[in-house]
């Protein structure tokens, strides 16, 4: 009886998976996921001109938001467009990837994604609720919390290192334009199809360099045992402003992030969900 029950409840959830309502929820989510590369990119590229004291990250840009005459209401938009994309990805997680064979490995990548939106879904109404905490500095707080116990700097390398390989599988697909076999292609035109491509593969790796940085960061921190070594986005377009040509680099990285975000505007509108 039990087993019949759950079945019905499997059938049930899956055909919500794949209801309008659903594909409704996804394309919120990814709407919200190119908005925010955009406002990064946007105070990236503020802070690399000397114009910007915000985080260049996702908290940064979220209280850039916070800041204008309509940033409340925005900031809610996004929130619910991460949470949306959470469970859209969590879905995925749980019945297959649109676009990808059956197997562990896609709906593992999808149940990380959903994770992580979550969190940002949770960082953006704790700016709505007012917190001022440094993204970047509760990432070193952590680093430093765990590199305390004896096996904490494997596991702080370990985690950097994890970074860097989606920095460099962000990288390789973004050479490779793997991710316009997830779009509606057939909708597009030729020129759309070119453009698309173009976008898609400039901002994926523009943030596959951001994300692979702040990894070798963290495994940094890791070799030096230097919490305040490690980071996020934040951390890493910093190193990059402090290199030589070091604000040529961060404009570069910041247009490249904000790319990224309109890509995924076209993703938003074409994405097979």
């Amino acid at each position: 009886m039990h087993s019949v029950s759950a079945t019905r409840a499997t059938r049930s959830a899956r055909r919500a998976s794949r209801s309008p309502a659903a594909h409704l929820l996804a394309r919120a989510g990814l709407t919200a996921r190119g908005v925010i590369y955009l406002l990064i990119g946007w105070v990236a590229l503020l802070v690399a001109l000397g114009h910007s004291s915000q985080e260049a990250d996702q908290r940064g840009a979220l209280q850039l938001l916070a800041g204008k005459p309509y940033g409340l209401v925005s900031l809610w938009l996004l929130g619910l467009g991460f949470a949306a994309y959470a469970l859209w990805r969590l879905s995925e997680a749980a019945f297959g990837v649109t676009g990808e064979k059956a197997g562990a490995g896609p709906r593992l990548i999808c149940l990380g994604r959903a994770v992580v939106y979550a969190g940002f879904a949770y960082l953006t109404f704790t700016v709505i609720s007012g917190s001022s905490h440094s993204q970047s500095r509760q990432q070193q707080d952590v680093t430093a919390t765990v590199m305390r116990h004896p096996e904490g700097r494997w596991l702080v390398g370990i985690a950097g290192l994890i970074v860097v390989i989606v920095g460099v599988v962000l990288i390789s697909q973004g050479a490779r334009r793997k991710f316009m076999k997830y779009l509606q292609t057939s909708q597009m035109s030729p020129r759309t199809r070119r453009v698309v491509g173009v976008l898609g593969m400039i901002g994926t790796i523009a943030r596959g360099l951001v994300f692979a940085l702040a990894g070798v960061l963290v495994i940094d921190a890791a070799v030096t045992h230097k919490a305040s070594e490690s980071g996020g986005m934040d951390k890493a377009l910093l190193t990059l402003r402090n290199q030589p040509f070091g604000e040529f680099l961060l404009i570069l990285a910041a247009l490249g992030l904000a790319v990224f975000g309109i890509y995924g505007l076209c993703e938003a509108r074409w994405r097979k969900v």
